[in-house]
């Protein structure tokens, strides 16, 4: 995606209704994204379905969800769950008798990996058995799912399936030294990228993170076309991430996170929406902002952009309920320390010399520097060394608060929406949330 694309405006619209099907594409965690949009669609009255990743058992083969495990995913979802195993990515496939690329990461060692050479036939042959036994699944999963859509309802496809990493233990250790190493630990993100154990994940991240979203548009083309001849509606939405515009210096600034690794696929993300989009399919990648989960957790100083949105909150018409938040995350800071010192600490981060070079939206996503990650690192834990408790932090509370702004956005904006790839930035963050406190 070459052109940045905001939504500026709040939706208006809300095409979905009691009687009408939600479908969680991935899996639902207590602390991510999904949930919000889970949560407008609760609201709206709407059928929920999910699907499973599944789980493996003791000979790593993939199983459905066991009577236990099936009652705690339908009972977070707050409807039914299609219980066959769609794990994505194929870094445990293999053909029958072979090595996985799993196994054979295993033999990667500390000392060689930059050098260490996998072999690509083969693990093309793996991605094929992986992608096959996704697809095959997905096919089971629709034709189960066709049951359950009622002629004239509307369907909203939410795919949240993300990461791709391999469970290797080499790789712990290299991104270890990548997202959370300074100084002597500092590893370029190029060094990773360039040497084949890089590539195989990219490889990965792209199956799991993007050409999902593909095969869900391809393989519920027959329910899409028989729902909109029955007069319903199809929506499908993506979760992104290319950056965010923040408050910087009391404007509004495109920044990013340095390095963002899986950046290559959710670009391809973006594209699998914009062909769709050609083709007369209303798909749309949201690209959200900078969140604290237990999978963004790994990138230390990923969390820093959060700290502007309460000059957004601001900004934005906020009122009684802004001021509110100022103050809960006032109450979250060690005795001395104020919510302003913190503020001006991540703007003095956001502004200088060492980071202003990689706002180059262009050459997303760059590779880490060292002067750049000392920063990143040091600066986020000069953040945390400001709470009494590091494990309540300001960015915690303000996580949620970006997962409940987004959600009521991207549930409007997918009942109209206007383009397949659309930023939520600082801006209308704060201005949905502040709109519906108001409301409240």
């Amino acid at each position: 995606m070459n052109t940045l694309t905001p939504l500026r405006e709040l939706p208006q619209h809300n095409i979905f209704r009691p009687g009408d099907v939600f479908v969680l594409f991935g899996e639902l965690f207590g602390r991510g994204y999904a949930n919000g949009l889970v949560n407008e669609a609760r609201k709206a009255g709407m059928t929920m379905v999910g699907i499973t990743v599944g789980r493996r058992d003791e000979a790593n083969a993939l199983r459905p969800l066991n009577d236990e495990e099936l009652a705690q995913a339908e009972a977070a979802l707050g409807g039914s769950i299609i219980n066959l195993p769609l794990m994505a990515g194929f870094d445990q496939d293999a053909p029958a008798g072979t090595p996985t690329p799993t196994e054979m990461l295993g033999k990667l060692t500390l000392k060689t990996w930059t050098e260490d050479k996998l072999d690509w036939d083969h693990i093309e042959q793996c991605r094929a058995v992986g992608v096959k036994r996704f697809t095959d699944t997905l096919a089971q999963v629709m034709a189960q799912l066709d049951a359950r859509v009622p002629d004239g309802a509307n369907v909203f496809f939410a795919h949240t399936m993300a990461g791709g990493i391999p469970k290797a233990k080499v790789f712990l250790a290299i991104a270890n030294r990548v997202y959370k190493g300074r100084g002597e630990r500092f590893l370029s993100s190029q060094t990773l990228l360039d040497s084949d154990l890089g590539k195989l994940i990219l490889m990965n991240f792209d199956e799991v993170s993007a050409n999902t979203f593909g095969h869900l548009i391809e393989a519920s083309r027959a329910l899409r076309e028989r729902v909109q001849a029955a007069g319903g509606q199809v929506r499908y939405s993506a979760y992104g991430y290319h950056g965010t515009e923040i408050l910087v210096d009391g404007t509004y600034t495109w920044q990013t996170y340095t390095n963002y690794t899986q950046g290559y696929a959710k670009m391809r993300l973006e594209r699998i929406a914009q062909a769709a989009w050609a083709q007369g399919v209303k798909a749309t990648v949201y690209n959200c902002p900078e969140i604290r989960t237990n999978s963004s957790d790994i990138f230390a100083g990923v969390e820093l952009p959060l700290v502007a949105l309460l000059n957004a909150l601001r900004r934005e018409g906020g009122g009684a309920w802004a001021q509110a938040q100022w103050q809960a995350c006032a109450d979250l800071l060690a005795e001395g320390m104020t919510v302003e010192a913190m503020l001006q600490k991540v703007d003095a981060f956001h502004t200088s010399a060492v980071m202003i070079p990689f706002r180059d939206f262009a050459a997303w996503p760059m590779a880490n520097t060292a002067e750049q990650a000392g920063l990143t690192i040091g600066t986020s834990e000069e953040i945390q060394k400001l709470h009494k408790d590091t494990k309540a932090l300001v960015t915690d509370l303000l996580s949620a608060l970006v997962i409940e702004g987004t959600g009521p956005l991207m549930f409007g904006e997918s009942s109209a929406p206007s383009g397949p790839v659309l930023w939520l930035n600082h801006d209308i963050i704060a201005r949905q949330l502040n709109r519906q406190h108001a409301i409240d």
